[in-house]
């Protein structure tokens, strides 16, 4: 995993998308946040999340929870934007790639959220 001091909200965000209380990541989004959730299954099966804090609401709702783990690789933080490039693995082995931008207000907060995952590509 990527030092997390570089991109510390998104590794906050996606230790709580891994534990067993995923909905924690509603604490850490702005009052105008927007997300787009590009989710593949591979096969050409893909579907798209997006909206506000309703939108992850309905998107947390459908997750599995404390199933899959993510691993951040790659980290950058530049201008109020965090971006990660990673890999979510299921009982240790690997299951997609994903990278992840979100933009980032003064207060730390998450105001733009845009993920995309994959099992079609892997970085290793």
């Amino acid at each position: 995993m990527t030092n997390a001091m570089t991109t510390p909200v998104l590794a906050q965000w996606f230790a709580h998308m891994d534990s067993d209380a995923p909905d924690h990541v509603l604490d850490m989004i702005t009052s105008d946040f927007v997300m787009s959730v590009q989710f593949s299954k591979g096969d050409g099966q893909s579907a798209e999340f997006v909206g506000d804090r309703d939108g992850l609401i309905g998107y947390l709702a459908q997750r599995e929870k404390s199933t899959l783990i993510h691993h951040v690789d790659v980290g950058v933080a530049a201008s109020g934007h965090e971006l990660v490039l990673g890999r979510t693995t299921r009982a240790g082995e690997f299951e997609a790639s994903f990278t992840a931008t979100a933009q980032i207000d003064s207060a730390g907060q998450v105001r733009r959220l845009l993920i995309a995952r994959t099992p079609e590509v892997d970085f290793a």
